[in-house]
């Protein structure tokens, strides 16, 4: 891998390290391009906080370090602004407003919840409600056609447990929706490093039927995470069970309101 759009910072509050030791690490092990990937400063009503984002309050703050170290680290590394963004249609607006006041090189989708984290679903807690996992992908496929998203992150993070016959007619759907608007989808490589249930092989290869690109995401969530031998091996294993060719050179799309 010469490239990853997917790191996080401690600001999300469950990632360790600061943005040089990433920054670092991924110089050590050949990466030619890093893009910082927090989880995007959602401001919620009635004091509702979500402790997994970036609070608002730090946003100038992660900018201000990022293009610090961009131009401290320019001709050793291509360092990118970005967010990991659910696509919350009630507050989307209000979100894109307050970032895109400062630079932006991109977004990425990832849909941990149905609806909102106020009155929705977490999408990672097993379920074998057919509405959930339908609710999920016209979530997904609703937040791609905005044209704003760079690629669909961890899309087999739903855990659903129900019929397989229907969990492969809705994943065909997202799938065939993310080719038609020529969107990579994600091989996530968290997911290999914790033991969870996605990467899915069930996944990708109705990815691989259905022609997606598809992108590896270290999603780093510490500056270890870029030369990890334990991770690679059942990596390499996913991909030629699956048959997948995979890439980590993408192209952006800009974002804006």
């Amino acid at each position: 891998m010469l490239h990853n759009y997917h790191t996080h910072t401690f600001r999300n509050h469950h990632t360790r390290g600061t943005e040089r030791e990433y920054i670092e690490s991924a110089i050590r092990n050949g990466f030619r391009t890093l893009g910082f990937s927090e989880h995007a400063p959602y401001r919620f009503p009635d004091g509702f906080i979500s402790y997994f984002h970036m609070f608002p309050e730090d946003l100038e703050n992660y900018i201000q370090t990022l293009l610090a170290l961009k131009e401290e680290y320019a001709g050793r590394i291509e360092i990118l602004i970005g967010y990991e963004a659910e696509y919350y249609p009630r507050f989307f607006d209000d979100l894109l407003a307050r970032i895109t006041q400062y630079p932006v090189d991109y977004l990425l989708l990832g849909q941990h919840y149905i609806h909102n984290e106020i009155d929705g679903v977490y999408v990672y807690e097993p379920t074998d409600d057919p509405e959930v996992l339908k609710a999920y992908v016209n979530q997904c496929i609703a937040a791609l056609k905005t044209g704003l998203y760079t690629y669909l992150a961890h899309p087999d993070l739903i855990n659903f447990t129900g019929s397989d016959a229907l969990y492969r007619a809705e994943m065909e759907r997202l799938c065939l929706a993310a080719k038609e608007l020529n969107i990579p989808l994600e091989l996530n490589l968290l997911g290999l490093r914790a033991h969870r249930t996605y990467p899915s092989a069930r996944f990708f290869h109705i990815a691989k039927a259905c022609g997606n690109t598809i992108v590896a995401g270290i999603d780093a969530h510490d500056p270890d995470c870029f030369f990890q031998p334990e991770t690679f091996a059942p990596y390499q294993a996913l991909v030629t069970e699956c048959g997948l060719t995979v890439t980590d050179n993408i192209t952006l799309r800009p974002v804006h309101r």
